[in-house]
């Protein structure tokens, strides 16, 4: 399945707009905090992100959605599977 639209704009709205990527070895360190672009979603720009899982095949759930950039979605080990 994938997130409802609510749990997204919970998330969006809980990241205020930036990455919450906290991954070692991301280039960053701690959180990644790349500002992000509302309207941006999916896209492959440097304001693009998406909404990930924390933990793939886990619940749908805002406890299990963050809001990554998409550099940082791309160096996930769940990304593209």
């Amino acid at each position: 399945m994938g997130f409802a639209d609510d749990v997204i704009e919970s998330a969006w709205l809980r990241a205020g707009g930036r990455c919450e990527c906290t991954r070692i070895g991301h280039r960053h360190k701690g959180r990644c905090t790349q500002q992000l672009f509302k309207a941006a979603r999916g896209k492959e720009t440097p304001l693009g992100w998406e909404a990930h899982h924390v933990t793939a095949g886990g619940p749908d759930t805002l406890s299990n959605c963050e809001i990554l950039c998409q550099s940082c979605h791309k160096q996930t080990e769940s990304y593209g599977g």
